[in-house]
């Protein structure tokens, strides 16, 4: 199957939530390879708009050919979403109708041995969402102490062998790591008994989370998205473990409260306004369809709130 050919996760419930209407104005913040991009320019033609962001220069090219059908209707920055707050109001979207985050990885950076992502296919352990700057995977495994190396394992991962892990790595520096497939191995060889997935997912998704800061985005970025907001618009994110649904289940609700003052107080002093209004109140989940088309939609989390 191609990229054009691929059905983005769970589309009908993003299009459904977010309700795009001719000539509304949508954000993606992580465009990929424009599959939900194009779902919102079709739903809100003719004149409708759509502003795209990706770090990923890869995906700013896919998505420019993908996307270009819809000519001037489309705007495209590679950059991290979390900038939207500055380039956003320049491109004349400075009161949205609607913003899309769907986070993590695609397909296509998984499948592509040379970004390094996949420890089942092997490639350079780069990990880079943009691959023009900053450190790769092989520079944190090979330069990073056994502290710091364990506490990205632990914060990112949830890894519970992070500290023994770490220390094994650190021990093998005269042979350093840089390739996917060795660093795999290695955790491999270093884990003992059976597990429900492999040994070496959560090291690898750690590792990706910090190289690519991806976290401190999620947290930026989700905030400056509600900001961005007109009443009654809508933001949906998509995330795809439990680090990134924690943070958006845990600011969805504390945005949606009129107060936060502790619950012994007896007059409210802390002047709090709700902003949100959750539309999903439980977690949106991809139908078994969807799962058994696309497996890794199994892991997709989807969340929709309104700025009121």
């Amino acid at each position: 199957m191609s990229n054009f050919d691929h059905v983005p996760v769970l589309l009908a419930e993003v299009v459904q939530l977010l309700q795009p209407q001719p000539g509304h104005l949508f954000i993606d913040g992580t465009v990929g390879a424009g599959g939900h991009a194009a779902a919102l320019l079709e739903a809100t033609a003719p004149n409708g708009r759509l502003l795209a962001f990706d770090k990923d220069p890869e995906a700013i090219r896919f998505a420019r050919q993908r996307l270009a059908p819809f000519g001037q209707r489309v705007h495209l920055i590679q950059t991290s979403y979390a900038e939207m707050g500055q380039l956003a109001p320049a491109q004349g979207f400075e009161a949205v109708d609607g913003i899309l985050l769907d986070l993590g990885l695609s397909s296509r950076q998984l499948d592509d041995s040379r970004r390094g992502f996949s420890f089942m296919r092997e490639g350079p352990l780069d990990m880079r969402f943009d691959t023009g700057t900053g450190p790769t995977a092989a520079d944190l495994l090979n330069n990073l102490s056994a502290a710091e190396l364990a506490d990205i394992f632990w914060r990112y991962g949830e890894e519970r062998h992070s500290r023994r892990l770490a220390q094994a790595i650190v021990a093998r520096r005269q042979q350093p790591f840089t390739t996917t497939t060795d660093l795999a191995a290695f955790i491999e060889a270093q884990t003992r008994g059976r597990q429900r997935i492999h040994p070496a997912t959560r090291i690898f998704q750690a590792l990706r989370i910090a190289v690519n800061d991806e976290l401190a985005d999620v947290e930026k970025g989700v905030e400056t998205a509600v900001s961005l907001l007109k009443t009654g618009g809508r933001l949906a994110v998509i995330s795809f473990h439990s680090l990134e649904d924690r943070f958006v289940k845990h600011y969805f609700r504390q945005q949606s409260k009129d107060c936060i003052c502790p619950p012994s107080q007896p007059v409210c002093t802390c002047e709090v306004q709700a902003q949100l209004r959750p539309i999903t109140r439980k977690v949106v989940t991809a139908a078994p369809e969807e799962v058994a088309h696309n497996p890794r939609s199994r892991s997709a989390r989807l969340r929709v709130a309104e700025r009121i």
